[in-house]
């Protein structure tokens, strides 16, 4: 069988949907600390041991909750199981046929977008820095979202599913510091779904 093309407007908008931005970064940290998020980001990746020992050197601001954003991108996989396993016990026909999320293709461009959800926190928290998200590129997921006709209740969901499945593995007084960093993306992923 092979796999539905997608259209040239779809490929546009997925090139365009860039969830982070780092312009706002530029006042407060130096161009080669946030080249290195860049880099990771313009290749769709974890930041790896060696971008968080860079980012230590020129910003020792970050040497709190780099160790975090380290055990988050360790624990990815758990963590988008333990999302995914919620909203399918919420969402049971979601991945049947007539569901949002079929067929299977869907579903696991679903399950793909909440490990880029966490890559995307990730970020926020090494730099120490809740506004990592851009407008422009979460307008264009918006068009792709409407597009494809993502189920964006199931979305919020999981990405609910992520920060709490994130958070239970750090410790309690470390709970309220990272809250923000996911709170901030699910915010703006309510806003898409209730089309502002």
């Amino acid at each position: 069988m092979t796999k539905p093309q997608l259209s040239e407007k779809v490929q546009e908008l997925i090139q365009k949907a860039r969830i982070v931005s780092f312009d706002t970064w530029k006042y407060t940290y130096p161009q080669p600390a946030i080249q290195l998020f860049q880099a990771a980001d313009d290749q769709g990746r974890y930041l790896t041991n060696e971008d968080f020992q860079q980012i230590q050197k020129l910003v020792p601001a970050t040497v709190e909750l780099i160790p975090v954003a380290q055990m988050l991108r360790d624990r990815v996989s758990d963590i988008v199981n333990e999302a995914r396993t919620e909203v399918l016990s919420t969402f049971p026909n979601i991945t049947q046929p007539g569901g949002g999320l079929y067929p299977p293709e869907r579903a696991e461009a679903c399950w793909r977008d909440f490990w880029h959800f966490l890559r995307c926190i990730t970020y926020g928290i090494a730099g120490r820095h809740t506004d990592y998200t851009s407008t422009e590129g979460l307008h264009y997921m918006q068009l792709l979202y409407q597009e494809l006709q993502v189920p964006l209740d199931a979305m919020v969901l999981g990405l609910e599913g992520i920060k709490t499945s994130s958070l239970k593995r750090v410790e309690p007084n470390q709970q309220e510091i990272l809250a923000p960093y996911f709170d901030h993306l699910i915010g703006k992923l309510k806003r898409i779904g209730s089309g502002e």
